[in-house]
């Protein structure tokens, strides 16, 4: 008879996790669901799963920094023993709660398991030099940029360009905030409930919760996962970016109006919108994947949304399927590096190249190229993204508008925005930086086509 697989210690699947993201550059969010549930985590030690892997790989630069004294030659260590180092040291270094010693032994007893003698010696070597010899001062490096980028663990590369485009403080403020666990945020369905409805009922489930200072139909989570609660489930909520709400409100849809969300998966902003609509006109949501597209319909099902309509499409291709002006409003929600998410998707840091910012701009361009015909003279055109790279942001919609003289940037969006954010509105513009409300990076145009 074939035994099943041990199940492994919340270490043992910290260090897997770490290396599955590593070797396939997979997304740490949805790999970290995946590990809790393959290796039945109970729910005590899911907090303590996730800020292993979420703080190692947060700070792996910064930990890098300071083992480099302790390693002769790191490209001679495997990389499962490389990122055992880290995560061994991330928890020496930032969690109070676990000993040093035993941090310590229990590395080297999986180093035992995983590999030979020698292997354990030198965890068990490494890491005692440096709980006799401490790390050395980040303070130590000259060069501002290079001290953030370690001090931080971003990128150089990425730290020069923010540096440039923000400032060094504003940079700075957002790199330190990159380090932290965001808090969970939701959408109440106005149409079902009010948020005083909501909150009382959260807390009779047991959840805490408190209403956003920010945006009128936001909740915060205080205690426990909100995607869990009957409120969730029975279409009451959404779970969603405070950022990413503000999308809705640009666009501002009234009464009975058709509206386009031309990459709309997995169907947040599709289903904000619907409910600003009260359910009347029209939404059309696409995205380029069946399965997203499944999810935008199932999302709108369980919010009892029934102005949605789905379309599994290519964008790029809308007018072969849509008529010239046949929308009142279109939300252009456009792929991007996703540089302001970088608190949900720490690997991300890792991964991204300067290069690939350039290509997106290519493609962001050709977007709103695709759909702007389909907008009535008249109509709005919110172009937003996850990021807060300029490259991506305001020099699309300036080229946009450059190329499109029959475009003009909609300077009454300021009206639109909840008034706890209008004082970060630039004309037709709103750069939202994670450090402004708490939310992630997000930017928003609102775009105005001519009527003559």
């Amino acid at each position: 008879m074939n035994k099943r697989p041990a199940k492994k210690n919340v270490r043992e699947t910290a260090l897997e996790l770490l290396e599955t993201i590593d070797k396939n550059q997979s997304y740490s969010n949805i790999l970290l669901n995946h590990a809790i549930n393959k290796n039945q985590i109970s729910d005590k030690d899911i907090g303590l799963l996730t800020e292993l892997t979420y703080g190692t790989l947060q700070r792996r630069m910064s930990l890098d920094y300071f083992l480099q004294p302790f390693i002769k030659n790191p490209r001679k260590i495997e990389s499962w023993v490389m990122h055992l180092l880290r995560l061994t040291l991330y928890q020496m270094l930032y969690l109070d709660k676990i000993p040093d010693h035993a941090a310590l032994n229990e590395a080297v007893e999986i180093a035992k398991k995983r590999g030979h003698k020698g292997i354990s010696s030198m965890v068990n070597g490494v890491l005692r030099n440096v709980q006799r010899q401490g790390v050395k001062q980040i303070s130590e490096i000259t060069d501002p940029i290079e001290r953030l980028s370690i001090k931080t663990s971003h990128p150089k590369w990425l730290v020069k360009r923010w540096v440039e485009q923000f400032g060094y403080e504003e940079t700075e403020k957002m790199c330190e905030l990159n380090l932290t666990a965001p808090t969970q945020t939701a959408r109440v369905n106005r149409i079902k409930a009010t948020r005083e409805e909501v909150l009382a009922q959260l807390e009779d489930e047991g959840f805490a919760a408190k209403a956003s200072p920010f945006i009128p139909e936001a909740i915060h989570s205080l205690r426990g996962n909100l995607a869990h609660s009957d409120a969730f489930k029975s279409g009451l909520l959404t779970i969603q970016d405070e950022s990413s709400m503000l999308a809705a409100y640009a666009l501002a849809p009234g009464s009975d109006e058709i509206v386009l969300d031309a990459c709309a998966a997995p169907g947040g902003k599709s289903t904000h919108i619907s409910e600003k609509l009260g359910n009347t006109g029209k939404v059309i949501a696409l995205d380029l994947h069946d399965h997203k597209v499944k999810l935008i319909a199932d999302n709108a099902n369980r919010l009892g949304l029934e102005n949605v309509e789905t379309k599994a499409m290519d964008s790029r291709k809308v007018q072969e399927v849509f008529a010239a002006e046949s929308f009142d409003r279109i939300l252009l929600d456009a792929p991007c590096s996703g540089l302001g998410v970088m608190r949900r998707k720490p690997d991300m840091k890792y991964t991204k190249k300067e290069a690939d910012l350039l290509h997106l701009k290519k493609v962001q361009i050709n977007l709103l190229r695709a759909v702007s015909p389909l907008l009535k003279k008249g109509g709005i055109l919110v172009y937003s993204t996850c990021t807060v790279d300029k490259s991506e942001n305001q020099e699309v919609v300036t080229a946009f508008l450059q190329e499109q003289l029959g475009f003009e940037g909609d300077e009454s969006l300021k009206e639109r925005m909840p008034e706890a954010v209008q004082s970060l509105v630039n004309s037709y513009e709103l750069q939202i930086l994670p450090q402004h409300i708490g939310s992630d990076g997000f930017y928003i145009a609102c775009l105005r086509k001519k009527v003559q």
